[in-house]
C-alpha cells in the first residue's frame, strides 16, 4: 500500500493481491499513476482507466472514492497478450 497527497485529498494506490509485480515494476506503475495526477482526481467513483507503459504493459486501475480515495490496480497486461479484432479477426495487437 503506497499513500500519497494531491491537494487537500489523500489517496491510497494498493496492488491486486494476485499480481507478481517486483518493486521496479510498482515503482513505475506509481511514477506513471503521480504523472497523470488530478487528471484521474476527476473520475467517478466505481470507474476505471488504463494507462499503456512501454515496458510494463496495458496497466488497469479503479477508483474508490467512498469510504476512501484508493487506486486500485486491478490488472496489467503485457504487450504480447494485446489482441485486436480486426473484421471479426482475432490477431496479435502489434505497433
Amino acid at each position: 500500500m503506497y499513500r500519497f497527497s494531491i491537494g487537500d485529498e489523500n489517496w491510497i494506490i494498493l496492488f491486486s493481491q494476485h499480481l507478481s509485480l517486483d518493486s521496479k515494476e510498482k515503482e513505475a506503475i506509481i511514477r506513471s499513476i503521480a504523472i497523470m495526477g488530478p487528471q484521474w482526481a476527476g473520475f467517478s467513483h466505481g470507474e476505471s482507466f488504463v494507462i499503456f507503459h512501454e515496458l510494463i504493459g496495458a496497466i488497469v486501475i479503479r477508483i474508490e472514492k467512498i469510504p476512501s480515495l484508493i487506486l486500485t490496480v486491478s490488472a496489467v497486461v503485457p504487450r504480447d497478450r494485446w489482441y485486436i479484432n480486426d473484421k471479426n479477426i482475432i490477431e496479435p495487437f502489434e505497433n
